[in-house]
């Protein structure tokens, strides 16, 4: 009986070898004619290298396949002025990022996204952080730029399109590639249409290089005005922080229990100019007024009852400036969650993160702007406004404009 028994189990673990190995070979196989299909090209010398890398090499959190074809946009991200110095702040960079990952899902191609993000100096001020000593201060944190892994969670984003970083050893393979394929592998394709990019002689291409300046993002993102054409909402790369910023968040909302939130945007808006006859002029007419708290108490008074807690994230670094709100609510700022920010926050764009993924937790949250019809607001004043207006300091507009 034993002797019977023993090709009995042999057996079985004969065939399931054989299957697996069929199996592998089926998948080289299918790889490699992908490969073919996608270049139009056999090319075994450096093909085989992608097998063995995608094949062989360990797997993070997404895969990836010799199938994909990739959009390339640049080392930086868009800055005014071409270079780190002159930078806007995180949402201008975050419009310019969210418009080239639109592209990337029109083109269904992997996103290769820059491994750095510029801060200017400006934007990097650690008084924004350190307010709760009631003191000014004008130093910053060190460094002009950041990681992109370190403000936003890659994998997470990968869910909805595919991104890789520019300083992967995924791209530097896939490049290398794209360099033996010659006219098949990559071409520079600035100021084409998104249209002609679903063409034929472009969407066989390993990679497209989409501008010939890698500061030009906007070059074709031309109809954000519409909110039809948008493809990602604006609400998709705050959701989209590093695990440790999302993780810190809710430590901080935790902390905070049941609250409101508003988000006061002054320093970087309040910028007066004079027009021929010497009157001073803003964009903005009403948000001086409209940020400060007496108004700001006005505002939102009907919608949020006394004694709530009131978290509020600002670029106001005038110390002491939202005390008075402190009158009917019990005010909460980041600098009063040191612990678990001092850990972790290097930089104000971090910061950023946290407090918007903070102030979206909110029972009520009021926005300075709205960017939405249901948006709660703290002023009326238009998001952009290319008029300039002289300001409003008072409720009586009608009496201020006679004196």
């Amino acid at each position: 009986m034993a002797t019977m028994s023993k090709p009995q189990r042999t057996k079985p673990t004969s065939r399931s070898q054989r299957l697996v190995l069929l199996c592998i070979v089926i998948f080289a196989c299918l790889l490699l004619l992908s490969s073919v299909i996608s270049t139009g090209k056999l090319g075994l010398r450096y093909q085989q290298t992608l097998i063995d890398y995608f094949v062989r090499s360990p797997r993070g959190k997404r895969e990836h396949t010799l199938s994909e074809k990739y959009l390339y946009w640049g080392n930086r991200i868009d800055c005014p002025g071409k270079n780190c110095e002159t930078c806007a702040g995180l949402g201008h960079q975050e419009s310019s990022l969210r418009c080239a990952l639109e592209e990337a899902m029109f083109l269904n191609r992997t996103f290769v996204m820059p491994s750095g993000m510029c801060i200017n100096p400006i934007h990097n001020k650690k008084g924004i952080l350190n307010r709760s000593d009631n003191k000014t201060t004008e130093e910053g944190w060190v460094g002009s730029s950041c990681a992109m892994d370190s403000l936003y969670d890659i994998d997470l984003i990968s869910e909805k399109i595919p991104v890789i970083l520019d300083d992967s050893k995924t791209w530097h393979l896939v490049l290398a590639t794209s360099m033996k394929l010659e006219e098949r592998g990559i071409a520079h394709v600035y100021g084409v249409s998104r249209h002609r990019l679903t063409e034929s002689h472009y969407s066989n291409l390993l990679i497209i290089n989409r501008t010939a300046s890698p500061l030009a993002w906007f070059v074709e993102c031309k109809d954000r005005g519409n909110r039809s054409a948008v493809m990602l909402p604006y609400s998709f790369l705050p959701n989209m922080a590093a695990a440790n910023l999302r993780d810190a968040a809710e430590k901080i909302k935790a902390e905070l229990g049941d609250y409101d939130a508003i988000h006061v945007r002054r320093g970087d808006k309040l910028k007066t100019r004079k027009d021929r006859f010497g009157v001073e002029r803003i964009q903005f007419p009403h948000l001086d007024r409209d940020t400060r708290p007496e108004f700001i108490l006005h505002r939102i008074e009907k919608l949020i009852p006394p004694g709530r807690t009131l978290y509020i994230g600002s670029n106001e670094r005038t110390p002491g400036f939202f005390s008075p709100l402190a009158v009917r609510y019990k005010l909460a700022y980041s600098s009063n969650f040191s612990e678990i920010l001092d850990p972790i926050i290097k930089n104000n764009y971090q910061l950023f993160m946290v407090e918007r993924l903070v102030m979206m937790g909110a029972r009520t949250y009021f926005k300075t702007f709205r960017e939405y019809e249901t948006d709660l607001t703290l002023t009326d004043d238009p998001k952009k406004n290319k008029n300039w207006e002289t300001p409003v300091y008072t409720m009586d507009e009608r009496k201020e404009a006679a004196s």
